[in-house]
C-alpha cells in the first residue's frame, strides 16, 4: 500500500489520492499524470523550489502518478504530498504508515492554507490515517472530533518530524464556540411592523419561508437581517454541516454558532446560486445551509433562477450535474424574499399614489411564479410608517430579539423532542406521510380548514404547509393540539393580505 496520500475534492466530499513517484536517470523532467488540472500541473515548479530551499536537488526524470487515474484532481492542496512523495523516493524522509498530507507550497517552503481541510479531516478519521495540514487550517480541523492531525508551518518542520529530530505541534480539540454577538439590528429597534415581526417569529420557530411585500423604505431588509438573531444556535451536527460547506469553498470559520445569512444580489447567475461550474463548487443556497437565504428585490431575479429553487426548497438538497460529473449539496435554507407590490412600489400605499397602469401591474404580477409562491409559507405586507412613528426616537418599540429568541428556542425544543425519533428537526421538514399521521386536528378545526381552503384555492402542498405553520403557532403557544385559532392565523399569513398576486 502506498504510504503517501493526498486528497482531492468532489463536491463537499474528500477523496483519497495515492501519490506514486518513480525516479530514473536522464535529463531533468517532472511529469504529473492522473487527470491533474492546471493548478496541479503547476505544482512541479512549486515543489522543486520548496525542496531546493531545503538543499535537496531533484535530478533525473521524475514521474508522479495520482491514483485513481480516472478521478479529476484539482487545486493546490496536492503540493505537499507530491513533495513528500519525491523526498520519500529520494530516501530523504521515511513515512512508516499510510498518511494524508495536504497543503500548498510557497517557493521558500512555507505551507499555505488550502480549502477542503474539514472534508480531509473527516476522510482521515474514517480511514484511521494521521493527517498533516497547514497551520492556517488548524482552527477548523480542531472542531472535527476523533481525528489525529498535526499542523505544518514550513516543509522543513515536517521533514524534521518525519526524520524524528523534532516534533510538530498536534492539533487539539477546539474550544466551545463563543457566545452569539449582540443582535444587529435588534427587533426592538424596528418601529411598528407587528405583523411582520410575528411572521418572523413563526418562521424562526418552524423554519418556514417568508415573503415580505411593501413600499420602498418600509423596513423589509431591516426585518430580514433581524431574523438571524432570533434563530436558535447551530447544534453540533448542524455546525459540522455548515463548516463542511464553508471549508470546501475556502471561507473563514465563524467564531460563533450563529446561523449563516446570505444576501444575494438580483443580478446573480443561476450557477452562482445553485452551484456548479468547472470544479462543481457549492452555490449561495448551499452556503446558506441551516441558515437564511435572503433574496431582496425578489421580482427582479431571473425567472430560470427562481424556478431552479423549487426542488431545494422542497427537498433540502440540490443535485448539480455537469459534463465533469454529478454531486449533491445540502440546501436546507430558510428563504426570506422581499419585493415591492408594483413597479413603482406604491400600490396600496396610503400616502403615495401608485403611478402604474393596470397592464404594468399585471405584467409585474406574472413575474411571481406560482410554484415558488406555493412553497412560501408566510406572506406578509409591510406598510410604510407614518411620520409620527418615524420621528419618535426615544425608547424601545416592542419586544427585543432576546425575548423572542427564548420563545423560539422553547418551540424548537418541543419540535426536537417530537420529531427527533423520526429523523426531523422542525415542523417545516415534515414529509406528507408524517404530517398526516402525527398532526391532529379537532372536528371544528377540520370543518374550518375545509371551508377556507376551498375559498382561497389552496393546493395539496398549500394545505400541508398551512398545517405545518399552524403546528408551529401551537408550539409557540405551548398547546398540544391544533385549534381553529391556530389554523386561522396560519391561513391569514398564507393568504398574504392585500398583495397583487392574491387578487
Amino acid at each position: 500500500m502506498n504510504v503517501v496520500n493526498g486528497v482531492t475534492l468532489r463536491g463537499i466530499e474528500a477523496l483519497k489520492v495515492e501519490v506514486e513517484v518513480e525516479m530514473t536517470g536522464g535529463l531533468f523532467a517532472i511529469s504529473v499524470v492522473g487527470l491533474p488540472d492546471a493548478t496541479v500541473k503547476e505544482a512541479r515548479e512549486r515543489v522543486r523550489a520548496a525542496l531546493r530551499s531545503l538543499g535537496l536537488s531533484v535530478k533525473g526524470r521524475v514521474a508522479v502518478n495520482l491514483a485513481p487515474a480516472d478521478i479529476p484532481k484539482e487545486g493546490a492542496l496536492i503540493d505537499l504530498p507530491i513533495a513528500i512523495g519525491i523526498a520519500h523516493a529520494m530516501g530523504e524522509v521515511r513515512v512508516a504508515r499510510p498518511t494524508i498530507f495536504m497543503g500548498e507550497l510557497a517557493l521558500d517552503g512555507r505551507v499555505r492554507r488550502v480549502r477542503g481541510a474539514v472534508p480531509a479531516a473527516l476522510l482521515a478519521r474514517k480511514l484511521g490515517f494521521p493527517l498533516f495540514i497547514p497551520e492556517g487550517n488548524a482552527r477548523e480541523v480542531s472542531l472535527v472530533k476523533g481525528v489525529t492531525a498535526w499542523k505544518v508551518g514550513h516543509i522543513r518542520d515536517l521533514f524534521a518530524h518525519l526524520q524524528g529530530s523534532s516534533q510538530l505541534e498536534p492539533i487539539t480539540p477546539g474550544e466551545e464556540a463563543e457566545e452569539n454577538p449582540e443582535p444587529d439590528p435588534d427587533l426592538s429597534d424596528i418601529k411598528g411592523q407587528a405583523a411582520a415581526k410575528r411572521a418572523l417569529e413563526i418562521a424562526a420557530a418552524g423554519h418556514h419561508n417568508v415573503l415580505m411585500t411593501g413600499s420602498p423604505g418600509s423596513g423589509k431588509t431591516l426585518l430580514a437581517r433581524a431574523l438571524k438573531d432570533i434563530l436558535p444556535p447551530l447544534s453540533d451536527e448542524e455546525m459540522m454541516e455548515v463548516l463542511l460547506v464553508r471549508s470546501t469553498v475556502g471561507l473563514p470559520l465563524h467564531s460563533s454558532r450563529q446561523r449563516p445569512f446570505r444576501a444575494i444580489h438580483h443580478t446573480s447567475s443561476t450557477i452562482s446560486v445553485c452551484g456548479g461550474g468547472t470544479n462543481l463548487r457549492p452555490g449561495e443556497i448551499s452556503l446558506a445551509h441551516r441558515g437564511v437565504l435572503f433574496l431582496d428585490e425578489f421580482t427582479e431575479f431571473r425567472r430560470d433562477l427562481l424556478e431552479s429553487l423549487r426542488q431545494p426548497l422542497e427537498d433540502g438538497f440540490i443535485p448539480v450535474s455537469r459534463a465533469s460529473g454529478s454531486v449533491t449539496y445540502p440546501a436546507r435554507v430558510l428563504l426570506v424574499a422581499a419585493c415591492n407590490p408594483c413597479p413603482c412600489g406604491f400600490l396600496g400605499d396610503p400616502q403615495e399614489p401608485c403611478r402604474c397602469s393596470p397592464l404594468a401591474v399585471e405584467r409585474y404580477r406574472r413575474k411571481m411564479s406560482g410554484p415558488i409562491l406555493d412553497r412560501i409559507d408566510l406572506h406578509v405586507t409591510v406598510p410604510r410608517l407614518t411620520p409620527d412613528e418615524l420621528v419618535q426616537f426615544e425608547g424601545q418599540v416592542g419586544e427585543n430579539s432576546a425575548d423572542v429568541r427564548q420563545r423560539v428556542l422553547r418551540a424548537r425544543e418541543v419540535q426536537w423532542r417530537r420529531w427527533g425519533p423520526l429523523g426531523f428537526q422542525c415542523n417545516a421538514e415534515l414529509p406528507e406521510r408524517a404530517l398526516r399521521r402525527q398532526v391532529k386536528i379537532d372536528a371544528e378545526g377540520r370543518r374550518f380548514l375545509k371551508d377556507v381552503a376551498g375559498r382561497v384555492r389552496l393546493s395539496g402542498r398549500g394545505i400541508s404547509r398551512v398545517l405545518k405553520v399552524a403546528r408551529t403557532i401551537a408550539d409557540l403557544a405551548g398547546d398540544e393540539g391544533l385549534t381553529t385559532a391556530h389554523l386561522a392565523e396560519a391561513l391569514a399569513f398564507r393568504e398574504g393580505g392585500d398583495l397583487p398576486w392574491n387578487r
